[in-house]
């Protein structure tokens, strides 16, 4: 069984309520359709009255929950509640209305009033669409410093390294993330890796150098996150700074850090910064025929996930998969 069957198959057993806000898009119809067959989730489709199609209605005839935003009867409830949570940074009650027609704010409302426990968009909307919303309202969850986002990368067709599936973080949200941040993310990455593989996290934090063979800057920073981490997990495995294979390369790691406990079997790779991570992802995915599920956003109070606007239907089954876990 393979890492996205595993996780549908943890979903399976407690399913959750996933709110799809894109539904005038043929991608979120033809997901809906399978995620409602194989039981994935409980799916909840929104679509604005003008979008309304034969496509959509088959989708409900076929018994999806669909929602046209404008005729919801907690569209005043939920526009009064949006209005509430940000009055104070200025919004007026007439945006509010305004912005509760918008799908994927309604989204973010069922998942604040708990009439939902995700949300997955992206599929037409920008990051920034779809994460603004999120976190003006659901905002980070107890004990978080941070909202980043990761990728669960699986690579079977992978050769000489020491694992196949992997967490690559952060990838999407937090573009140059300082020595505390960078810490966090790693922290947060962990857990997720942990509770979506069930496998132990071994963190590496990569580099251009491997225990002081370069220096500079960007190789302090790294060392001050594998230290603070440290200071506050001493029981997680982590190491670094490393270069990427020494990380993931047993031969390569006994080469160059022979007395660590992570190098040459890392699964939770932490970039130094959004660059040199969404470059990373993208090149393993083409050039290692890998599969990359995100990003996955980490340390929302509920999770919201978004799409990349090149998703194909079967990627947007993953992400609700992965999303419906996080809920549990």
């Amino acid at each position: 069984m393979d890492l996205l069957e595993r996780i549908i198959s943890q979903a399976k057993q407690n399913a959750k309520t996933i709110v799809l806000a894109e539904g005038k898009d043929q991608r979120i119809i033809d997901a809906a359709r399978q995620i409602k067959i194989q039981n994935i989730a409980n799916i909840v489709v929104l679509i604005n009255e003008k979008d309304v199609n034969d496509e959509i209605k088959k989708l409900e005839s076929e018994g999806v929950e669909v929602i046209i935003v404008e005729l919801s009867d907690k569209r005043n409830s939920y526009s009064n509640r949006l209005f509430e949570l940000r009055n104070a940074k200025g919004m007026t009650k007439e945006e509010a209305n305004k912005l509760i027609l918008n799908t994927i704010h309604y989204g973010v409302m069922m998942v604040e009033n708990s009439d939902a426990d995700g949300m997955v968009a992206g599929a037409i909307n920008s990051t920034g669409d779809v994460l603004r919303p999120a976190l003006q309202i659901l905002r980070t969850a107890k004990n978080v410093k941070l909202v980043s986002s990761f990728f669960l990368i699986d690579a079977p067709n992978s050769i000489g390294i020491g694992n196949r599936e992997f967490a690559f973080a952060d990838c999407g949200l937090v573009i140059n993330p300082n020595a505390e941040e960078l810490s966090e993310i790693a922290i947060q990455t962990a857990k997720s890796f942990d509770y979506l593989t069930r496998q132990e996290p071994r963190i590496a934090m990569l580099s251009y150098s491997t225990f002081g063979s370069a220096t500079g800057e960007s190789v302090d920073k790294v060392v001050s996150a594998m230290k603070m981490v440290r200071a506050k997990y001493p029981n997680l495995k982590i190491d670094g700074e490393l270069q990427a294979d020494a990380a993931i390369v047993p031969f390569v790691a006994k080469q160059k850090a022979p007395l660590s406990n992570v190098a040459g079997y890392a699964n939770v790779l932490i970039f130094p910064d959004l660059q040199s991570g969404n470059i990373g992802y993208k090149l393993v995915e083409r050039f290692g025929n890998a599969s990359a599920y995100g990003p996955i956003t980490q340390g929302l109070s509920k999770p919201v996930n978004d799409l990349s606007r090149g998703c194909s239907y079967k990627d947007i089954v993953a992400v609700v998969a992965i999303t419906a876990l996080q809920s549990q």
